[in-house]
């Protein structure tokens, strides 16, 4: 058994490590679009957040415009570079029975889905394009996400203005599946008229997006989530009795699912400049809690619930910003859900396991709740701080 003094320095090198690693906020996804109107071409555009070029791109601020208005035309001309570089060394592009392609894309600075800058808030992306034929022959197209890439690859089709219900989440070195391009080519002797692809999808379909969805939001939460799970933990740590954890626990659940519905709906929308220090500022004030009130209340619900509120308005970024079409939304927004409540459960899991054999409630708050709650206020502050300062 390890003294008190022990257990506290292996609680602080512990979190020093998690400091290390930790990301605040997850690495943008680098959204890949085909557009197909179904005349014989078609448009191939990708986004990159300017953030991805940043040494430290999950604590790095979005670009703003007036931030961008300050960039000489060889600066705007270097980004656009490294983004076409970073599209080569991320993706692969295959045309089948062709092979693989190299699209050349032209690069210009728009927000998220090629929408116009229309006012200082509006975060920057470099939005690439590509125009081609869909040559006599073709007959399917798919994307991998390279073993070197660093980021989630997203594969989406917009087929006659219908977004196409299947949607991959690419991790490095996965294939995409292969869009069947046989009705939607240049036209040939014996070739179909367009026209029977559905854009209402399949079962298939379905289950392709939420299973690509489940992983994602449990990827948004471990590993990349280090504030969601520092604030899971914080939550766990005042009590571990079945029933307060629980309590608190479904509370945060129903908070969070509800803005994170409402967002990707549209519905509400609230700047990342507000949403992610109050997200910050959430872990501080629960871990901070834990310290000066040491038993579990039902003020402690109502803690949960705003701050769930603010976190699911957080989880929604992961949405929003892929536009996903009505036909894949129940089924993206059921599996990121499921996925964040997998990753969150995971976590308590690995927690109660960590600290079942302090059995002792005394030992347990001194060891354990004490220092561990002091840690994750210090990160909470910290990040605060940074996310303020930085405008993120």
């Amino acid at each position: 058994m390890f003294s008190r003094p022990t257990q506290a320095a292996i609680f602080a090198v512990l979190f020093l490590i998690l400091s290390v690693v930790a990301r605040a906020h997850p690495i943008p996804d680098l959204p890949v679009r085909m557009f197909l109107p179904g005349d014989g071409t078609a448009r191939v555009t990708v986004e990159v957040d300017p953030r991805c070029f940043d040494t430290a791109p999950d604590i790095a601020a979005s670009m703003l415009p007036p931030a961008l208005a300050q960039r000489s035309a060889e600066e705007k001309a270097a980004l656009q570079r490294m983004a076409a570089d970073l599209v080569r060394r991320c993706v692969e592009f295959t045309l089948e029975p062709i092979g693989r392609v190299q699209p050349e894309f032209t690069f210009t600075f728009t927000g998220h889905g090629g929408a116009p800058l229309a006012g200082p808030d509006d975060v920057v992306v470099l939005t690439g394009e590509w125009r081609t034929t869909l040559a006599a022959g073709l007959t399917g197209w798919h994307i991998r996400s390279t073993k070197e890439s660093t980021l989630s690859v997203v594969f989406q089709n917009i087929i006659r203005g219908h977004a196409h219900p299947r949607i991959a989440v690419l991790f490095p070195g996965e294939k995409s599946f292969t869009l069947d391009l046989t009705e939607l080519r240049a036209a040939e002797p014996g070739a179909r008229t367009p026209g029977s692809i559905s854009p209402t999808g399949s079962a298939k379909d379905g289950w392709s997006t939420f299973a690509s969805y489940l992983r994602q939001g449990f990827v948004h939460v471990v590993p990349e989530g280090v504030d969601h799970i520092l604030f899971v933990l914080g939550v766990f740590l005042l009590s571990r009795a079945w029933k307060p954890l629980l309590a608190q626990v479904t509370c945060f659940t129903l908070a969070h699912s509800l803005t994170l519905a409402l967002a990707t709906l549209g519905m509400v929308k609230v700047p990342a400049a507000i949403v992610e220090p109050v997200i910050a500022a959430s872990i501080a004030f629960v871990a901070v809690e834990n310290i000066v009130r040491p038993r579990y209340t039902r003020w402690r619900l109502l803690v949960v619930l705003i701050f769930g509120l603010i976190h699911g308005l957080g989880f929604a970024g992961a949405l929003s910003d892929l536009d996903l079409p009505k036909s894949s939304l129940a089924a993206g927004l059921v599996g990121f859900n499921v996925g964040v409540e997998g990753g969150q459960l995971l976590v308590i899991s690995v927690a109660f396991l960590a600290t079942a054999w302090v059995r002792d409630p005394a030992r347990y708050r001194n060891w354990i709740v004490i220092p561990g709650s002091t840690a994750i206020a210090l990160f909470g502050v910290w990040w605060t701080i940074q996310r303020v300062v930085g405008g993120s």
